[in-house]
């Protein structure tokens, strides 16, 4: 009797430990926090091995599809991953903007609360759910956060008004904005024209002026942050659009210090990939949901993104004398 329970019971266990391995042989379906990564060269990595080949990087830049989660969490692994072979690491963001500089070092060194930092630091709306893992890294391992960016309302006045309106600007804004825009024609300028649809020429100088304030602006903060604190690497989060195929942040930067290593790191679909001699480090994840399938609900939400942006108090045009 005891003889015939053993046999049941090892032959029960034995069944129960083979089952799981035929389905875990199946693969998982995708879901949004899962990506694959994909070298300039073609080969496939696993993230650590990304995060060696970038060891040597001066700047890295690593973009994403606001709100995405699979792209916020390789974000987040990716730095964690620089910090264990390398440090001396600080953490650039475009989320934060140079006026929150003193708000953020604030929060870094426990001085205010986080319900603080996301009012008085103007942080995204998503904060919490996409930016918190990499601050809250930086902060408990005492690391540099650069808030990197230029402030909104000086950007969209430059957008309305043209670069010429920060000869508007008191010397205590003129600050919070890149000392001089890439104005001249080159790669980033076709990229950007030719996502423009509305055919107003001046419009578009005017809008990619804006545009090319937060890349330069962005960069000058790296570079500038880099020249006090040489032995520093530095990983820069920013919008897809500012880092892929270097033409947008990263040739900033260039301009200013062509001494630099700047490596991108880029989110991409199965629709969505790079030129194929692009130079950057390609993590292929799932695509956000449409946002509108009508175009008109579109079209009226654009609407009222700029009748909010006509309503901004800019600076009154210096009077001549």
């Amino acid at each position: 009797m005891k003889k015939w329970l053993l046999l049941g019971l090892a032959g029960f266990l034995f069944g129960c430990s083979t089952e799981p391995t035929a389905t875990q042989s199946a693969p998982l379906p995708q879901t949004f926090y899962d990506y694959s990564i994909t070298s300039p060269q073609g080969d496939s990595l696993t993230l650590p091995e990304m995060a060696r080949a970038l060891q040597d990087a001066d700047i890295i830049l690593v973009g994403e599809w606001h709100g995405h989660p699979g792209a916020h969490l390789m974000q987040t692994r990716l730095f964690a991953a620089l910090y264990a072979q390398n440090p001396n690491l600080a953490l650039s963001m475009e989320q934060f903007t140079r006026d929150k500089q003193a708000v953020v070092d604030q929060y870094l060194a426990g001085e205010i609360g986080e319900k603080t930092l996301i009012k008085e630091g103007n942080a995204w709306p998503n904060y919490t759910g996409s930016y918190r893992p990499l601050v809250e890294f930086a902060k408990q391992h005492q690391l540099d956060v650069i808030a990197a960016n230029a402030p909104k309302p000086i950007v969209r006045c430059i957008g309305k008004f043209g670069a010429s309106y920060l000869d508007r600007l008191p010397a205590d804004e003129r600050q919070w904005v890149a000392r001089s825009l890439t104005l001249t024609p080159d790669a980033y300028l076709e990229k950007f024209n030719a996502s423009m649809h509305h055919g107003d020429e001046a419009k578009t100088r005017r809008q990619f002026a804006a545009q090319t304030a937060w890349d330069d602006t962005m960069a000058e903060s790296m570079v500038n942050y880099l020249t006090r604190h040489p032995d520093k690497q530095i990983m820069h989060i920013a919008g897809r659009f500012h880092v892929a195929e270097g033409l947008g942040t990263a040739s900033r930067i260039g301009s200013r210090n062509p001494n630099l290593k700047v490596v991108m790191v880029t989110p991409v679909t199965e629709q969505g990939q790079l030129a194929a001699q692009a130079p950057d480090y390609q993590v292929s994840m799932k695509p956000l949901p449409t946002g509108y399938v009508d175009r008109d609900k579109m079209m009226a939400a654009m609407s009222q993104i700029h009748s909010r942006n006509d309503s901004l108090q800019c600076h009154p045009e210096k009077p001549v004398r």
